[in-house]
Parts: structure tokens; sequence; C-alpha cells
């Protein structure tokens, strides 16, 4: 199976062919959460609060399999382009028992700790105990999520995005059909509660790590995985790291500035905490559109970069940052024409749903602009340049937002925090495309 059409085939065609089945994938994953928290939130707001506080651990375990994911995933694109076969296997063999690795202690050390994490942000007994109880189930699948975002790399590397595509269909399908009956207890199904929800999603990603195994045993990839290839070679495990260390602090900064922003919303009311975590839950639905993009371009930068073709490189990025755009434009009209009836699907809470509008309302004042730093951050990391991206998400995650949430929230209240994302957002963008412009300029053209 040949991988050539990534420096052949012509560039808008190439990234919508190889983006679409990510964003068609993204969505319906975005989906499955908003899904997920709207059957919790017909529990009670209590359960949909435990799963808000709960949700910067889930992140941070999701950001460290996907980093090191997207660190195996350069590493294969960048070894394919250059012609490299036997690189690119050794890559994707050591990839998959490092990540099978991470997931055992991500598992152990995060249900040991969330107790203590939980203290720090509710002294409600009834929502730390949902909390709990949904936090030690849905750990235990950390294993199985970890070796599953491996070969979801390892298949988009190979530019096999239809098949991540369906294998991610498959999980999200069935978190979507077991959510109601393992929550409520329907039909033969006992009612779990808010353990039923993390059951059902558990089960849906071991559902997809099934799938990828099946279609890895029948239908042959350039790259294999096979006790031949465990050769640790210092050079791949560097590679690896180097990139994936700055993806998952990437993706983990989120969870450091969720923990930072409840801490000083709840000083207003655990209203606002609410809130909070219905906006990441809906804002997933857009930006992990958005991401589907960027995962679509990312072996195509590595592939691209690695065969010398730097013209190429240039161009998928601007594709992609038009798209992104658009996406982002859609995501701005949403919040502004239906902002009450997106909260509204989480909270019958009149006075939520209108400090949610409120929140909407300003935070997307940003979106269209942040695609500049979605973009070059992805791009960034598909060429192998993890320290670049990282800067770019200091900058939006920790470096601007949080001290301008702490001045805002003391000038204008809890409204003051909503404003400091759309500032961040037009600060970041900026130093962004500084950041990207000023990498290239080493390129040939």
């Amino acid at each position: 199976m040949e991988q050539t059409f990534m420096k052949e085939k012509k560039i808008l065609p190439l990234v919508v062919s190889m983006s679409l089945p990510m964003v068609i994938s993204m969505a319906v994953n975005s989906l499955y959460n908003i899904i997920d928290s709207y059957f919790v939130a017909r529990m009670s707001e209590n359960a949909m609060t435990a799963l808000a506080l709960v949700y910067p651990v889930q992140n941070l375990l999701n950001a460290i399999a996907i980093g090191f994911g997207i660190g195996l995933n350069a590493c294969i694109a960048f070894y394919s382009g250059a012609d490299e076969p036997e690189r690119a296997s050794r890559a994707a063999t050591l990839g998959a028992l490092l990540s099978v690795l991470h997931g055992i202690i991500l598992s152990v050390v995060s249900m040991a700790g969330m107790p203590l994490f939980l203290k720090s942000f509710s002294s409600d007994p009834e929502i730390t105990h949902l909390a709990l109880h949904y936090a030690d189930r849905a750990f235990l699948f950390a294993p199985v999520i970890a070796l599953e975002l491996s070969f979801e790399k390892l298949f988009q590397a190979a530019g096999q995005m239809k098949v991540s595509m369906a294998c991610m269909l498959c999980g999200c399908i069935a978190n979507i059909i077991l959510d109601p009956l393992m929550i409520f207890g329907i039909g033969f199904f006992p009612a779990l509660g808010i353990a039923g929800a993390a059951y059902a999603t558990g089960i849906g990603q071991c559902l997809t790590l099934i799938v990828y195994l099946l279609i890895y045993l029948f239908r042959p990839i350039p790259v294999r995985i096979a006790r031949k290839h465990l050769v640790f070679e210092a050079a791949i495990i560097r590679k690896m790291y180097s990139v994936g260390i700055s993806a998952t602090l990437n993706l983990a900064l989120p969870s450091l500035l969720i923990s930072a922003l409840n801490g000083l919303l709840a000083e207003f009311s655990q209203k606002y905490v609410l809130v909070l975590g219905v906006y990441y839950k809906l804002q997933t639905f857009i930006y992990l559109t958005a991401n589907g993009i960027i995962q679509g371009i990312r072996p195509l930068m590595g592939y691209n970069f690695g065969a010398g073709e730097y013209g190429r490189v240039r161009k998928i990025y601007h594709t992609a940052l038009r798209m992104n755009l658009g996406i982002m434009a859609v995501g701005t009209c949403l919040s502004w024409v239906v902002p009450g009836r997106l909260i509204g699907l989480f909270t019958d809470s009149a006075e939520t749903i209108q400090i949610g509008t409120t929140a909407l309302h300003i935070i997307s004042l940003g979106f269209m602009v942040s695609a500049v730093s979605i973009t070059s951050s992805g791009a960034l990391e598909g060429l192998g340049k993890g320290a670049q991206s990282l800067w770019i998400s200091l900058f939006r995650y920790v470096c601007i937002i949080i001290p301008a949430a702490l001045l805002f929230s003391r000038l204008l209240g809890a409204n003051g925090v909503w404003l400091a994302f759309c500032f961040t957002e037009f600060i970041t963008a900026l130093f962004s495309h500084i950041i990207y412009t000023h990498g290239q300029k080493h390129l040939p053209t």
C-alpha cells in the first residue's frame, strides 16, 4: 500500500480527503461526550457538577495518551516520507508497548489521587461521592484507551483516515446506545446511575480497540508492529518523546486551566462552575471538529517535510487555516443564535441558563481568531517542532488567560472570567503567527 499520494495529490482535495473522516469522527466523538453529559444531567444538577469536576483529570489522562500518540504519529510519518520503513515500524512497535505502560501507570495514579483532588473543589459530600463513583470506574479503562489511541495514530500516519473514522464511530455509537440503558436501567440492564455512564464509555473504547486490531490483522498497512521491530533505538524514542511530551502538555494545559478557573468561579457560585463544565462540553463540538482538520494535516506535514516538499508544507498549512476559520465561524453563530437551547440541554435552572448564555456570548467573540493558534500549534507538531507548539499552548492556557481571569474577575465579577477567554485568543493568535512564520523562514521556497 503506497503512501506517495501524500506528496503527489493536489493540496485541497488531499487535505479534505485526509481531514473529512477525522472531522466526522471528532464531531461524533464530541456528540457522544455531550450525550453522555445530557443523560447524567437528567439525574440531577449535582451529578452534572460531579462530572464537571472529574473532567480535568479525565482530560489529563486523555492528553497524556493522545500526546504520546502524536509523537508516535510524527515519527512514523517522518520516517515514511524519508523512505525508512524499518525505522517507521520500530517506532510503531515501541509506541504501542510504551502506550500500554503509560495507561497502567495513569490508571493507578489517578484513582489513588482522586479523593484529594476533589476535596480542593467541593465540600458537598453528595457531589464528592458521585464524582468518585464515576472516576473509579472510568479510569480502569486507561490502558485500553492508551493502546487504542496508539493504533489510531498508527493508521493516521499511514494515511488510513477512513479506518480511523470507522473504528471511532463504532465506539461512539456503542456509547450513545449504552448510556441511557446503563444509567437508567432500561430493559435487562441494571440502573447503575453515574457509574453506568463510565461503563458505557469504557465499553465503547474497548470496542474501538477490537475493531482496530481486526482491521490491522486482516488489512495490511506499510507500517507493522512485530517482535522483530522491538529495538530500543535511542533516536526513535527521543524523537517520540520530544514531540509527545510537548503535545501532552499542550493537551493537558486545559485541565490546569479548568481547575484554576473552577477555583475562581467557586467564589461566586457553584452554578458558575457548572456553566464552565457545560461550556467545555459544548465547545468540544467545535474545537474537536477543528482538531479533526489538524489530525488530517499532521501526517501530511510530517510526510512532506521528511520528503523535502517544503512548498507543499506551506500550502497544506494555509488550506487547513482557512478550513478552521470556517468551522469557528459556525461556532460563533451558534453561540449567538441558540445559546439558551445549548445550555438548556444540561440544566433546567433559568438562572444557570442565563449565566451560560452570557458566557457563550462573551467567549465566542474569540472563536474565529483562535483558528490561527490551533492550526499553527498542530502544524508545528506535525513538523516535529514540539517545543514551539508548546510555547503557543503555554500562552493560550497559562501565561495570558489565568492572570487575565484573576484580574478581570476582580473588576467585573464572574463575567470577567468569560472575558479573559476572548482576550487571550487575540493575544495568542498574534504570538502564534510570529512563532510559526519564524519557524518557516529557514525552509527553501
